[in-house]
């Protein structure tokens, strides 16, 4: 008889607290998350010590209710899980803090995972990951192509060099007088506007799998800037189409790349930036071309932080054997391996 796990997971990596419970890696039974946006909106970005202050206030109120709706005690659960790192140090701390109280007091297995790898097996609520398998990552903090030859096995090939994607798209909006964070807004401009500006496409022959946005970002600002000192005027949806295009281009040239070099059976596209129409799109059709491989991309309410993604990712490690000791600490740095390590 199949054994039936219960993970009651935690994220706290930036400005989301979320608690959730999931049910044998791929069945979400509740799931509590607090946004912070509008508390960081007036600042253009996550300010670490509100982020914080918020975490302290939401995680033990979110933690009753998920277990409330879940209509489970901590004796139903088999596991307490909890994003590690990346992120903020402390926010982080809030959600190992309240992990490790947790599993100590209910004397419950303690996993900590890396907040990517949720990312990735959120995957897992859509259909099941057929390894060898390859992952498109790309949030406000990340962008990376992940190899994934067999199940928690996690290599990157390609990262990013300088911005990440979702950072870039930040920028741009603020340069462009947007709310932050800016990536839903420009890609709901991009739709209204032709990509009528020439802005550059870095790396994108360079016959490798690293990306760049940070010399895209710039040309946006200054062309921004020159028209401002020379009374010309921008049309911001095209400009916002010509941004959106340059990044596109970029992020489907790699990994068509990739997908071409290395022989898998699934490819995930996941972080907050999967949530984006234009980039969807792009990827669809150039999925076309490859119906041997099965294209998952994590669900739009699933691809921004949340713990339902971190408890999926749990449960893969806890079956691994991955435990965590009342020593666990956050680790900011933390990061997957490289290829070439």
């Amino acid at each position: 008889m199949t054994e039936t796990r219960y993970i009651m997971a935690f994220e706290s990596s930036a400005d989301e607290t979320s608690v959730a419970i999931v049910k044998n890696g791929d069945e979400i039974v509740s799931l509590e998350t607090a946004t912070q946006i509008k508390s960081h909106q007036r600042f253009g970005g996550i300010v670490p010590e509100v982020a914080s202050r918020h975490h302290i206030e939401q995680v033990t109120i979110l933690a009753d209710a998920a277990l409330e709706d879940a209509h489970l005690t901590y004796s139903d659960l088999t596991a307490i899980g909890v994003t590690q790192g990346p992120g903020l140090v402390g926010a982080l701390l809030i959600g190992v803090t309240a992990a490790k109280t947790i599993a100590w007091a209910h004397q419950l297995p303690l996993v900590p995972v890396l907040h990517l790898a949720g990312h990735i097996s959120a995957a897992n609520f859509v259909s099941p990951i057929q390894y060898p398998a390859l992952a498109l990552m790309v949030s406000g903090g990340h962008t990376e192509l992940v190899l994934m030859r067999e199940e928690y096995d996690y290599v990157v090939i390609g990262d990013t060099r300088d911005d990440a994607a979702g950072e870039s798209y930040d920028k741009v909006g603020r340069t462009m007088g947007l709310k932050y964070p800016a990536g839903k807004t420009l890609d709901d401009m991009a739709h209204l506007g032709q990509p009528n500006y020439k802005l550059p496409r870095a790396l994108i022959d360079d016959g490798a799998y690293d990306f760049s946005f940070s010399g895209l970002k710039s040309a946006v600002i200054n062309l921004m800037h020159n028209a401002d000192q020379r009374g010309e005027t921008v049309d911001h949806n095209d400009l916002a189409a010509s941004f959106q295009q340059a990044v596109i281009e970029v992020l489907v040239s790699k990994t068509a790349q990739a997908l071409d070099n290395y022989p898998v059976k699934s490819f995930i596209v996941a972080g907050g930036v999967a949530a984006n129409k234009g980039l969807r799109d792009a990827l669809t059709k150039m999925m076309a071309a490859r119906p041997d491989i099965a294209f998952i991309p994590v669900p739009i309410k699933l691809a921004g932080d949340n713990a339902a993604m971190i408890g999926a990712a749990v449960d893969i490690a806890y079956r691994h054997g991955m435990r965590g000791d009342w020593a666990l600490n956050a680790d900011p740095a933390l990061e997957f391996e490289y290829e070439d390590e």
